[in-house]
């Protein structure tokens, strides 16, 4: 219990701080920390998402900061995706699902080291 609470407090700061969390952070932590297997640790993060979203935005939108017509632009296309990449989840192998998010943080990380 205490780890997962670590967890969503370390993905709600990095979500705010950085935009990001639930994928970049939690699945992660769950797998190394807790013990997660990857599929009920990315779909832990989903679900933690939403509400760690909404805090985020009220907190955001007390200061004037939220633009609503990008973040539709962004929002209602990302929740088609989110529909389309756990089709696509639930029809890949374990060893594949692992290699693809491998793959995903080392190329952020690659992305943020050499761009930045």
């Amino acid at each position: 219990m205490l780890r997962l609470a670590l967890i969503g407090v370390t993905a709600g700061l990095f979500s705010a701080l950085f935009g990001v969390g639930g994928g970049i952070v939690a699945v992660p932590l769950m797998i190394l920390a807790a013990g997660f297997k990857e599929r009920p640790a990315m779909a832990t993060s989903l679900a933690a998402i939403g509400l760690i979203a909404a805090v985020g935005t009220v907190t955001y939108a007390f200061h004037g900061e939220v633009e609503v017509g990008p973040a539709a632009l962004v929002g209602i296309p990302g929740a088609i995706g989110a529909i389309g990449g756990t089709w696509l989840q639930q029809r890949l192998g374990g060893r594949t699902l692992s290699l693809a998010f491998a793959t995903l943080l080392a190329a952020i990380g690659v992305r943020l080291l050499v761009f930045s």
